[in-house]
């Protein structure tokens, strides 16, 4: 005969039981968590997240106190109290540079009223910077906890530039780099004459012209606010024509001549070529004797130290 359950009632349910005869529970599966994997333990975990809440507060703090023009020894303050949860600055990373002195860069980054990082003035660091000769551009920037990051970029080192009886370093742009002691001029072009400093770019375009005469310039001189007298380092002087294609053109013809017939070093003082297609020739004093193939023979009455060839 089977039994019947009535609708309404409570049926028993019996668990399975274990061999103490007490019914089993059953076990809930343990969902997975997000700290699980983590290097770091639950509790590190959460000192981290409280300490991070606080210091964004107060740097948030800080800056408002900044912005909202708020009395400057609460500033201040809430800025000393970051550094005293060991936000201050122990070290200074330079980059980019490589000729100026880093003790010099290093006392300019670290002259500070505060080491605390939200008190550090970055905008006073890089006017500092900004006011050696040698830098060009400077960036200043924060690494927390403790670290200031410094990227300079220096001027190059271009030509030595003599004014008014002294000589001083300077950059293509004709920035002052400092002075030079005439026993000790660097291996770089002397450039002479008044405005001869803020052309030395144009110069430099001038020589790729004709790279081959390159190494053998000794220095250039700014004529009249106009063009270029060059000096080689055999003794010569070529005069060039006004005008940076003019120019150009002119010193290309120069250098394919002296190629085939080896002006420089010769018997030859000054080349002028400011005259289009004719180039006049000085000779050194006391040569007589015959010219070079590049000038035709000297006519009766004509003096061998000017003359004149079409070109």
């Amino acid at each position: 005969m089977s039994a019947r359950i009535a609708r309404g009632s409570q049926a028993a349910v019996r668990r399975p039981a274990n061999r103490s005869g007490t019914p089993r529970k059953r076990s809930k599966k343990k969902q997975p968590s997000l700290l699980d994997g983590l290097p770091v333990s639950p509790a590190t975990l959460r000192a981290m997240i409280m300490w991070t809440v606080v210091i964004v507060l107060l740097v948030v703090a800080a800056a408002a106190a900044a912005a909202f023009r708020l009395p400057q020894k609460a500033g201040t303050a809430v800025g000393e109290q970051v550094g005293a949860a060991g936000f201050i600055v122990r070290r200074v990373e330079l980059r980019g540079l490589n000729r100026m002195d880093h003790s010099t860069v290093y006392s300019a980054v670290l002259d500070q009223p505060s080491m605390a990082m939200p008190l550090v003035d970055l905008d006073a660091i890089r006017a500092r910077l900004m006011a050696f000769p040698w830098i060009r551009d400077a960036r200043v920037s924060r690494r927390l906890p403790d670290t200031l990051v410094v990227d300079v970029v220096e001027r190059t080192p271009a030509a030595v530039w003599q004014h008014n009886g002294r000589l001083t370093l300077i950059d293509e742009s004709g920035a002052a780099l400092g002075a030079v002691r005439p026993d000790a001029l660097p291996n770089l072009p002397l450039v002479i004459g008044t405005g001869a400093e803020r052309r030395v770019d144009q110069l430099a375009a001038l020589l790729n012209a004709a790279p081959r005469l390159r190494p053998m310039l000794a220095g250039a001189t700014w004529i009249g606010d106009r063009r270029w007298d060059l000096r080689f380092r055999t003794g010569e002087t070529l005069a060039l024509p006004e005008g940076q294609e003019p120019a150009q053109r002119a010193l290309r013809r120069f250098a394919d001549m002296d190629e085939r017939r080896q002006l420089l070093g010769g018997n030859f003082l000054r080349f002028d070529l400011r005259i289009g297609g004719r180039m006049i020739v000085r000779l050194k004093p006391g040569q007589n004797g015959r010219l070079p193939s590049v000038a035709p023979p000297v006519a009766p009455g004509q003096s061998p130290e000017a003359m004149a060839r079409t070109i």
